[in-house]
């Protein structure tokens, strides 16, 4: 309860002081990183905080659920663009091969490391998320192209990778007598039920909603309280029955999508608060495991490597190639390439897996995504301005009305 209480205090004042500190580029996710690496560090913290215990797993997981939702309905279509800004290939191609790169990558640098515990490194690392380059997603010096790209990608990479990130998990922490053909049943039956749950849920969800308001049972303002239930409910259906609730919430959110910009009247807005606090809490969380980390064993070379080729080589190369031929120019192909930021995505996975996973495991995949995470702050919070004006003096950039991407990432 006092985490509670500390957490409460920390949001209210951060509310006081955003503008001014947000001057010295000081935002929400480092902010409350820093106050998780003062306020738990140490023998006796002045905030304890139990990641072993079943409840704190299962408000992690809450957390991927909202954002998964709140992803899929918010990667909208952009309809002042006439042309695809390449999603199918991002997710289709880029994806994959990055996260395979990745893998390679670690089988490179930590010889002799299981298979299994590199690929949930990659899938840890790799999905990215946008809040370290929110900024540059309503920066109309950008051109809309280039950043629907990042929006769209950024809101399903991690829906797609959830699945898998749970199936190596399985394969690590599966007790003996367990095959490779009855990890993957049961994957595929907790993603069939969760495509089912979010389905039911989604859909019968976007039909109520349009009948209240034909019917005028509701406002559109009113329903705001509505949506938000919504990942809550499909999370919970679909762990019942054995589901994967990540996926559920993301599939509902997909179903819901449509409905939810047609009712507008910030229909999404109270949803995106609870993920954008429930975002804050996880970088808390995020600062207490980098000062446990730092504290042990600091950051070995090979780690910031690995970190470094995540972010670069692994990214750029398949996003670069993935885009040819679309009518990107080379400058909007290397912009997309680059700015696959990380941040709260990556550290939920990571959380996930460090109380899932045999601490040697743990410990590895954590050190991993804390030194990606770190870097993708002060990389690309340091280059996003000179990307833009970049594009500002070749005119690529136009003014343009409304919003250019969603609103702004929680993490």
């Amino acid at each position: 309860m006092f985490a509670l209480l500390v957490l409460v205090s920390l949001l209210f004042v951060w509310t006081l002081v955003s503008d001014r500190l947000a001057r010295w580029s000081i935002t929400a996710p480092i902010a409350f990183a820093v106050a998780g690496i003062v306020l738990t560090r140490g023998q006796q913290p002045a905030v304890p905080l139990d990641l072993e215990t079943h409840a704190f797993q299962r408000g992690v997981e809450l957390v991927l659920a909202v954002m998964l939702f709140t992803d899929a309905t918010e990667a909208r279509n952009y309809e002042r663009l006439d042309r695809s800004v390449g999603e199918g290939r991002l997710l289709g191609l880029a994806l994959p091969a990055s996260v395979g790169l990745a893998t390679l990558a670690g089988a490179v640098l930590f010889p002799g490391t299981s298979w299994w515990l590199l690929a949930v490194a990659a899938l840890v690392v790799m999905p990215m998320d946008l809040a370290p380059v929110a900024t540059f997603l309503r920066d109309e010096r950008v051109p809309l192209r280039v950043r629907a790209a990042l929006n769209i990608e950024g809101g399903f990479n991690d829906g797609l990778i959830s699945p898998l990130f749970v199936f190596c998990v399985a394969n690590i922490v599966s007790a003996e007598g367990d095959s490779f053909t009855d990890l993957v049943l049961s994957a595929l039956k907790g993603a069939v039920f969760a495509v089912l749950v979010g389905t039911a849920v989604g859909g019968a969800a976007s039909w109520l909603v349009r009948r209240a308001l034909d019917a005028g049972w509701a406002k559109p303002g009113e329903l705001r309280l509505a949506t938000l239930t919504l990942p809550f409910l499909t999370y919970a259906a679909a762990v019942l029955i054995d589901g994967n609730g990540f996926v559920a919430a993301f599939v509902a959110g997909l179903w819901y999508a449509h409905t939810a910009h047609a009712v507008g009247h910030n229909n999404l807005e109270l949803a995106h608060d609870a993920s954008h606090v429930m975002g804050l809490a996880v970088w808390f969380t995020f600062g207490k495991l980098t000062a446990d980390e730092f504290a042990l064993d600091g950051l070995p070379l090979k780690v910031v490597v690995y970190a470094l080729l995540a972010l670069t080589v692994a990214r750029f190369v398949p996003v670069y190639a993935a885009l040819f031929g679309l009518g990107f120019a080379r400058s909007e192909r290397a912009a997309i390439g680059w700015l696959g930021s990380r941040g709260v995505t990556s550290i939920v996975f990571a959380i996930l897996a460090y109380t899932q996973l045999p601490p040697d495991g743990a410990g590895f995949v954590f050190q991993l995504t804390c030194a990606t995470v770190l870097l993708s702050i002060v990389l690309h919070g340091i280059t996003v301005e000179p990307v833009a004006r970049r594009f500002h003096e070749a005119g690529g950039g136009r003014p343009l009305r409304g919003p250019g991407a969603r609103r702004p990432p929680a993490g």
